[in-house]
């Protein structure tokens, strides 16, 4: 079920909501909080039941696990033990296939069809009860009831996507919780879930019509211009933006309906001066996930500057290979590592940039790391930097150097682009200004936490009413990104 289909909008969120509110009226925050995890567990079985008992196994066996090492005084063997499960199983479900096929391509076999089903969500319910394991270990959680710890880690509202929430702020947030619903809260966590849900349907899926048919040319192996290419790119670099910060806000919304804060997690992350600054604001709970339970266990910075970038290098990588199944996400992880090393010893010289040059070159660093995360392979990677480069020639609409004839000097004209959106001359004037737009409201534009109710409800004004069409008309909810992830 997606937060982005009329199914959940007008039919799982209001039965929710009432169910709740009525539970925890009649029967106490006890009951209420039983709804919440009841609505979770039919939110997750929804797509593929069968993959419930993995999760409620999951749950159960970590919180097992926790009590023990509670009860017991040597609880590193235990935390170890309980982290290599977690990973195992990670492992087998998301990593199996990309291990035994790469395997069998350095043996010149062919590769193995393992059949594996990727759970939903299992990266994050992992992340998450990793968290809990390790902040026990370090005496950092207090001690929870079951029901308490099976809502923070299957609450349907972040259970897919994100954001990893700590178990030190989320679970005492479910332990005094009353089992009301507030009026505030409700009129408050509606407004972010349908802003949320405007940067989805309205932004994000308008994007993909224009990103995606040039990183499927460059998957089938098709040469792109360079207007093809950088459309490309531009379109996918907003729409991921739009997609994932639509879903994080879609998340705080929902968990805020029933008097539930998660932590922000995106802020203008565009508008960045350096690339430290970028995960700062991009994906914020996942750089802080990674920053206190593997860069700074590695060791940090306090080992010297060789050891601070080897482990900035191993902490990018294995964050980059966590977001997928494939080599080339372990590139992207990589080129971030690498970014963050250039920028620390760049530091040490003492020498800043203009902020708008500082601005403009980490933007270029991190479109640039998007083409391995968006392409299907190296090869397809290889094939959009080409384009990006000019390698693939410049070419325009007839229509366009017409009109524009200067443009014939430096671009040859065709009938159409075919790797453009619709194919359409005017697919060249349609994506340039919805690119436009995206780009304008993520570079010059406030992020929606920190405007005032005004500028809300101002933004939710402006969105709504293609928000409800697109809900309402679409011919089907586009899944996230992130989504089976």
């Amino acid at each position: 079920m997606l937060f982005n289909s009329a199914l959940f909008v007008f039919g799982f969120l209001p039965v929710f909501l009432a169910g709740f509110a009525l539970a925890g009226r009649i029967a106490g925050a006890r009951a209420a909080l039983g709804v919440l995890l009841l609505a979770s567990l039919v939110f997750y079985g929804w797509w593929k039941p069968v993959l419930l008992p993995l999760l409620a196994g999951s749950i159960l066996g970590n919180y097992l696990l926790a009590g023990a090492m509670r009860r017991l005084r040597r609880k590193r063997g235990w935390l170890v033990g309980g982290l290599a499960a977690n990973l195992l199983l990670l492992g087998w479900f998301k990593y199996a296939g990309l291990l035994a096929a790469s395997g069998a391509a350095l043996l010149g076999l062919p590769a193995p069809a393992l059949c594996i089903l990727l759970p939903l969500g299992i990266s994050f319910f992992t992340f998450q009860q990793v968290m809990y394991l390790v902040d026990t270990a370090r005496g950092e959680v207090p001690e929870c009831g079951f029901l308490d710890y099976a809502c923070f880690v299957a609450f349907f509202a972040h259970l897919i996507a994100g954001p990893i929430v700590r178990p030190g702020e989320i679970i005492p947030q479910f332990a005094r919780h009353r089992g009301r619903v507030r009026q505030e809260d409700l009129a408050c966590g509606i407004e972010i879930f349908l802003l949320g849900l405007g940067k989805k349907l309205v932004l994000a899926d308008s994007l993909a019509r224009f990103a995606d048919p040039g990183f499927a040319a460059a998957a089938a192996g098709h040469s792109l211009s360079l207007i093809e290419a950088w459309v490309a790119l531009l379109a996918y670099g907003a729409q991921i933006y739009f997609d994932f910060s639509g879903y994080s806000d879609m998340a705080i919304g929902l968990a805020r309906m029933i008097g539930i804060g998660f932590p922000l997690n995106f802020r203008s992350p565009y508008q960045a001066g350096d690339i430290s600054d970028f995960w700062r604001r991009w994906n914020i709970t996942l750089s802080f996930f990674l920053r206190d339970y593997l860069y700074i266990p590695l060791g940090g910075n306090r080992r010297g500057e060789a050891r601070r970038n080897l482990n900035l290098m191993i902490t990018m990588l294995l964050g980059g290979l966590w977001h997928g199944a494939a080599w080339s996400f372990m590139l992207w992880g990589g080129l971030h590592g690498l970014y963050l090393v250039i920028h620390h010893q760049w530091r040490r010289f003492g020498t800043r940039l203009p902020r708008l040059v500082a601005q403009g070159l980490t933007l270029l660093a991190v479109l640039l790391a998007w083409v391995p995360f968006r392409a299907e392979s190296l090869s397809a990677c290889r094939i959009v930097l080409r384009g990006l480069v000019g390698a693939g020639g410049m070419l325009l609409p007839n229509q366009i150097i017409a009109a524009i004839p200067a443009l014939g000097a430096i671009a040859r004209p065709v009938a159409v682009l075919p790797w453009l959106g619709a194919a359409r001359t005017m697919s060249v004037v349609q994506g340039s200004a919805l690119i436009a737009l995206a780009w304008g409201i993520m570079l010059l534009a406030r992020d929606i936490h920190t405007l005032g109710g005004r500028g809300r409800g101002l933004a939710l004004i402006a969105g709504f009413a293609f928000t409800a069409q697109a809900l309402i008309f679409a011919p089907y909810a586009r899944p996230f990104i992130y989504f089976q992830f």
